[in-house]
């Protein structure tokens, strides 16, 4: 049996890749770029896409003429990043930092963080500076996205252990709530053949509430939530908690 770190340890990545990277999230993440009015953004735009994992929206992204950056800490999920875009024939460029410290000021017109990749630190204040991260490196006038799960969200699916199988591989992701709602804890355990692989995540989970004030303190304004990329509002029928927000200095 092997245990991988969790969210900063590579290991993870490796192991975890196809379950968490899906070639449908690659089609998806392309079919958002094509008709999302979220993710409409002038021609030409200087795209950050902060955690940008193994490339599932920089090259997309890139395709649609975007001059796109991809961030992320994971030197194995840097390597896809750069294989895919190499294989699409477009030019991404990846930086390997911690999206804590990464450093652009004003270099981005556009500033993504997507599919949840927020709120993994175990110090709150690290989370608050991913954001104060994300509004330094936006020009004046620059849009933030940023897009996960709200809580709201999460507590109509937490639910007994999911079973996902990848071909003759299976996964069992158990979660569970921690702090009264504050953080939730995923356990994850693969089975491919006699090998078992387990891993453990926790993460801080925010409601549009909590997360429209957080954006607000990192210095944005005109923050706007929505419960889609279609841009639908966020109640009953929300599938995402988006926010979109204004870098106005």
């Amino acid at each position: 049996m092997t245990r991988t770190g969790g969210f900063q340890d590579d290991d993870f990545w490796t192991e975890f890749h196809d379950f968490l990277f899906s070639e449908q999230r690659h089609t998806q993440a392309a079919d958002l770029l094509g008709s999302s009015p979220l993710l409409d953004f002038p021609a030409g735009a200087r795209v950050l896409d902060l955690c940008c994992g193994p490339g599932v929206f920089t090259v997309p992204l890139a395709r649609r003429g975007y001059a796109v950056t991809g961030v992320d800490l994971s030197p194995a999920m840097l390597e896809r990043a750069r294989k895919l875009a190499a294989d699409a024939g477009v030019g991404v460029t990846y930086v390997r930092a911690d999206a804590r410290e990464y450093t652009a000021p004003g270099g981005f017109d556009v500033a993504l963080n997507l599919f949840t990749s927020f709120g993994y630190f175990e110090d709150p204040a690290d989370n608050a500076r991913v954001l104060r991260t994300l509004h330094d490196c936006l020009a004046p006038g620059g849009t933030l996205l940023l897009d996960l799960a709200g809580k709201e969200l999460l507590a109509r699916r937490v639910t007994p252990p999911k079973v996902v199988t990848r071909g003759e591989d299976l996964m069992v992701q158990t979660d569970t709530v921690l702090d009264d709602w504050a953080r939730l804890r995923s356990d994850w355990v693969l089975v491919r053949g006699e090998r078992v692989t387990r891993a453990t995540l926790v993460w801080f989970v925010y409601s549009a509430v909590e997360l429209r004030r957080m954006v607000a303190e990192a210095g944005f304004g005109r923050v706007e939530v929505f419960g889609g990329f279609d841009g639908r509002p966020y109640d009953e029928n929300a599938e995402r908690l988006v926010v979109r927000a204004t870098r106005q200095d």
